[in-house]
């Protein structure tokens, strides 16, 4: 593996760094205060956010994802990894440049297995910017970290289908933008374990469709965003919505999946680097006993340790996208499976060590620290568990010696 970045990688991460710089750390303030006058913080998107999409559109810093796609910028995984890690440095960063969740992983499934229709009238609009859309498998009545487990049924009726269920966790679904949600149900329960399910398009405005309440994560509503439950009631669609074809939800979803995994790491790099960032200027200004923090013994270590878990992390990381690009991510499973687990648990640490160091402020919201950690800790629960990928990896390593 070629461990340096190339001239086009390199031009890439100045742009993004000296972007972020100039436009996206300034104006985090700006985005809050925004969603807050508004008469109701999931009404609208602060206008801030259009205007900053407009300027990452300019300086060509717009749908970097996308490897092996005539829609994309061209990028590998390997090449995208440690721009989506300077991205990842601002809750509203990933966004800006059009590579927020979940919206990447659906232009992926849109491209990969949609109709020319489906592109059309869906991944064109997100691919521009113009609608959001979300992501309905995870069920509240069921363990959804066993995704064969949903009950959600997508049933065949003549040219249509009707939808039945109950979804949470269905990240985006409160953004005013988001138009389409692409819905995991099964169509035959009788079928083999993995190919009962299938997944559909969902136009969010269908009769039948209803946003119950959207949940907050550890108090954050992450307006106008946000992660909701919704019922699905003899909703009606085309049959021409399936994606693939019916049995095919699973594969898609494993599919879907992996490149989302890694992308949650990658942003998980970039969380842990300004946390530590954050951290080492603290504890240069701030005087405890007679002393800088700086000079205490633990804070060096916590600062040493934090360096080194993120070397850790990010090497894997790169590990498991130069795998996914060269032999697939099928192949690269156990390395994504891998990272999933390490990537939280890092920057949970390195956080954790930052928000020590504020004290007090460390736990408020005059810093980014406390939403960086509720977010961090999500994610060791979002996109599987760390126990289901731990299953595998211990699975695929004794299959070496049977």
């Amino acid at each position: 593996m070629e461990f340096s970045y190339s001239s086009k990688v390199k031009e890439l991460q100045k742009k993004l760094t000296d972007f972020m710089e100039e436009h996206i750390y300034p104006n985090e303030k700006v985005y809050e205060q925004q969603l807050n006058a508004q008469e109701s913080r999931w009404s609208a998107v602060p206008p801030i956010m259009e205007e900053l999409k407009e300027k990452a559109k300019a300086e060509g810093l717009w749908n970097l994802f996308l490897p092996e796609s005539g829609y994309g910028a061209g990028l590998t995984n390997l090449e995208y990894a440690p721009l989506c890690e300077i991205m990842g440095r601002s809750p509203i960063g990933p966004e800006v440049f059009n590579c927020a969740a979940p919206d990447t992983g659906n232009m992926e499934v849109l491209e990969r297995y949609g109709t020319d229709e489906h592109k059309e009238k869906w991944l064109k609009p997100l691919l521009a910017g113009e609608i959001r859309s979300c992501f309905s498998m995870t069920e509240p009545d069921v363990a959804s970290s066993d995704a064969t487990n949903i009950e959600a049924r997508i049933e065949r009726d003549g040219d249509e289908y009707v939808i039945n269920g109950r979804k949470w966790w269905s990240s985006g679904a409160g953004d005013p933008r988001c138009k389409i949600a692409i819905v995991m149900g099964k169509t035959d329960f009788n079928a083999n374990r993995h190919e009962q399910q299938s997944m559909i398009l969902v136009p969010l405005d269908t009769p039948g469709v209803k946003i119950e309440r959207m949940i907050s994560v550890f108090g954050y509503d992450h307006a106008p965003h946000g992660h909701g439950e919704i019922t699905y009631e003899n909703v009606r669609v085309p049959a021409e919505n399936i994606l693939w074809g019916e049995g095919k939800g699973f594969a898609i979803a494993q599919g879907r999946l992996g490149p989302g995994r890694i992308h949650h790491c990658m942003r998980l790099i970039g969380a842990a680097e300004r946390a530590l960032e954050l951290l080492c200027k603290r504890v240069q200004d701030r005087i405890a006993f007679g002393k800088p923090l700086s000079s205490q013994g633990v804070i060096q270590e916590w600062i040493a340790n934090s360096r080194i878990e993120i070397e850790q992390a990010r090497l894997l990381t790169l590990k498991a996208a130069y795998m996914m690009d060269t032999v697939g991510n099928k192949e690269a499973k156990t390395e994504i499976a891998m990272i999933k687990v390490v990537a939280p648990t890092m920057a949970l640490k390195v956080i954790d060590r930052a928000i020590q160091a504020y004290g007090g402020a460390g736990v408020s919201n005059d810093f980014p620290l406390a939403s960086m950690w509720a977010s961090s800790r999500t994610l060791r629960l979002a996109d599987g568990p760390d126990e289901v990928h731990r299953a595998q990896i211990a699975k695929l390593e004794l299959k070496k010696y049977q």
